[in-house]
């Protein structure tokens, strides 16, 4: 590990001991993460809300309901089909069961991610100066006391197809690739517990787009950790990245595929946000991403793609992941 590495593990193994509220990001190759004491962060720079927890200024004034740019201009089938042809012919090698494809969308749009991060409604968001903003719907893992859990998703449906919910819930391929990713989460939780167990096991939950709504398959998996745990949040974390819902099973040989046939650098999206108030511990995975580019946007999106995946229907999913989460049309007052 590199000093970058230890420090960051060491600041919040000593923050989370001595009950130091702090606020964090770890980005998906575990190369840059980064950490600050909640009394220090600099909200001009860093602005976040995580299910709550946050430093918005109050108040926010809105503006009345305007129209906005917002255009996708995503890669071709055609380029998409190689990458999606890499990643099957690995799965069917049997060097992976579940691989998580990204890829990289440019937009043209009249917002700032400062108003985007403003106007998204998910419960975890984060904004990076003019770097990147981030609204995810997906908790990573949560820690109350001793208990641990975490809520992997896995497979996503317009919700105004006729019949969604039985429709997603009974897919066989959808059901293969969330089981897979339980399996993972629970052996991931496995390392760090002295228990682990599924409490809920694919729920829907409803995620409210722009003009839209998806429904989305999650499940819980808890577990408790030792009794000497002690607020060692810097390890635990390094055991448990990157997170399984977003590169696949097994884990190394997957990652490998992951970088061999997307090409680019994920950067902060697909890893974790999140923080520590003193007493409790959550975080989410960095999903729903936009990231400034030389002052082009670009919107990372993918899904997870098995053997039994259909081409046209995952890169359909990763068109359908470029949205503004915003219940209403509406840009903010500078």
């Amino acid at each position: 590990m590199d000093d970058t590495g230890s420090n960051f593990r060491k600041c919040l193994n000593t923050w989370g001991k001595n009950g130091v509220p702090f606020v964090f990001l770890v980005d998906y190759a575990m190369e840059r993460p980064m950490a600050w004491k909640l009394d220090e962060i600099d909200s001009s720079e860093v602005l976040f809300d995580l299910n709550g927890f946050h430093n918005i200024p109050q108040p926010v004034h809105l503006l009345k309901q305007v129209d906005f740019i917002f255009d996708k201009r995503p890669i071709t089938f055609e380029a998409y089909l190689p990458r999606f042809e890499r990643v099957v012919k690995n799965l069917k090698a049997g060097n992976s069961f579940l691989v998580n494809l990204s890829v990289p969308t440019p937009l043209d749009t009249d917002l700032s991610l400062n108003e985007i991060f403003l106007l998204s409604d998910a419960p975890y968001r984060f904004l990076l100066g003019n770097k990147f903003v981030c609204f995810s719907p997906e908790i990573f893992i949560r820690i109350n006391g001793k208990r641990i859990a975490s809520f992997p998703m896995k497979g996503t449906i317009d919700a105004s197809v006729p019949d969604a919910e039985n429709r997603i819930l009974n897919d066989p391929k959808e059901a293969a690739e969330h089981a897979t990713i339980v399996d993972l989460i629970r052996n991931d939780l496995s390392m760090v517990c002295r228990k682990v167990w599924v409490e809920r096991y694919r729920y829907i939950d409803t995620i409210q787009v722009y003009k839209k709504k998806l429904l989305q398959v999650s499940s819980e998996v808890a577990g408790l950790l030792p009794e000497d745990f002690d607020g060692k949040y810097g390890d635990l974390l390094w055991k448990l990245l990157p997170a399984g819902s977003i590169c696949g099973a097994p884990k190394p040989s997957t990652l490998h595929i992951i970088r061999e046939a997307e090409g680019y650098d994920r950067g902060y999206y697909t890893g974790v946000m999140g923080y520590f108030d003193g007493k409790n511990f959550e975080s989410a995975v960095m999903i729903r991403f936009i990231e400034n580019q030389a002052d082009q946007l670009v919107f990372k999106s993918g899904g997870g793609i098995t053997a039994q995946s259909n081409a046209q229907s995952e890169y359909q999913e990763l068109i359908d992941k470029v949205y503004l989460p915003f219940p209403h049309v509406t840009k903010v007052m500078h």
